[in-house]
């Protein structure tokens, strides 16, 4: 789900929403991505997809990035149009495929974007129109969602309609939008972070399952993460070691050298804190490019987001900083 910036519209007009349909379409056939539901509201949108060739901020970047641009352009203003964050949430698909389908299908009629079931039959901004034959939109996965529910097509969509009725009455459901369960934020390697703790902020992600299908999901996400996740940022600690020294005064050899000066104490402590919590690198890894212990490093975090709180500083600012060099 993306939502406009501060509940701004992201869609003023037809035109706009065509805009967007054509960029998922594209992505679509450039990569793979299979589109099971999806609607479009005034001010945010939603769309249930299995990835194909590339991964889901890779798409999203060229969706969203590309329709801001030219939304902005069209209607002649500047700045962000979506929230920094995206909620994605990976779903189990037995059996909350057809539910979540059904939900964001609804949206539209929750909203009060259309009066009833029929007139939602024939609303153009959502897959629920495609699915039960009134819209055609070649790009959208009919058959993975109607296979799911009979052989025909025609008793599927029979049996699709006869389902979406009966979750009319249930308004809105926090279990299928990640409420109360298990939080991450940021691809694989913030999945992983769930087991230690700890967030990252490329986007807010939620494991949608039974409790086998979490644990499974944490369990890749901790072996395909930790080597290349870690080994990535071990490569950020010298800009990283550099800044500190630079915000707190001192040599890049002293933070390195186990000096106990209060300057230097405490621009370890802000690195220790910036390494662990918010780029993520396990305590050993930080330990061993401060040449101390990694229950020193962990004992230094806390003490490093007040020094740096004192200064005004931002540790997932700082975080991103390094990394971009």
């Amino acid at each position: 789900m993306a939502r406009g910036i501060e509940g701004t519209r992201i869609f003023e007009s037809d035109k706009d929403r065509e805009d967007f349909v054509s960029r998922l379409a594209s992505q679509v056939e450039a990569t793979g991505l299979q589109v099971l539901a999806w609607a479009l509201l005034p001010n945010h949108l939603h769309l249930l997809v299995r990835t194909g060739r590339r991964s889901l901020p890779s798409v999203m970047r060229r969706i969203l990035g590309g329709y801001a641009v030219a939304f902005n352009r069209r209607h002649r203003r500047q700045g962000h149009l979506f929230q920094n964050r995206y909620k994605s949430i990976v779903v189990e698909e037995e059996p909350y495929l057809l539910e979540l389908t059904r939900y964001i299908h609804l949206n539209p009629l929750r909203a009060r974007l259309v009066r009833d079931l029929a007139a939602l039959n024939q609303y153009p901004w959502s897959g629920h129109s495609v699915l039960v034959g009134h819209v055609r939109r070649s790009w959208q996965a009919v058959d993975e969602i109607l296979g799911q529910l009979a052989p025909t097509s025609r008793e599927a969509r029979r049996r699709y309609r006869a389902f979406v009725v009966a979750g009319v009455h249930q308004g809105r459901r926090p279990e299928l939008v990640g409420g109360g369960l298990r939080r991450s934020a940021g691809g694989w390697a913030s999945v992983a972070a769930l087991k230690r703790g700890r967030e990252r902020w490329a986007c807010d992600e939620r494991v949608l399952g039974s409790g086998d299908f979490v644990e499974q999901i944490l369990h890749e996400a901790e072996s395909q993460a930790t080597a290349g996740w870690s080994a990535r940022v071990a490569q950020t600690l010298p800009s990283l070691i550099e800044r500190m020294a630079r915000t707190f005064g001192v040599r890049e050899t002293e933070i390195l050298g186990g000096s106990r000066r209060r300057p230097v104490a405490r621009a370890r402590a802000a690195m220790s804190a910036v390494a662990v919590r918010s780029l993520g690198l396990p305590a050993t890894r930080a330990a061993q490019a401060l040449g101390v212990t990694a229950m020193a490093v962990l004992r230094g975090v806390d003490r490093g987001l007040g020094y740096l709180r004192e200064r005004r500083l931002d540790p997932e600012r700082l975080a991103k900083e390094v990394i971009r060099k």
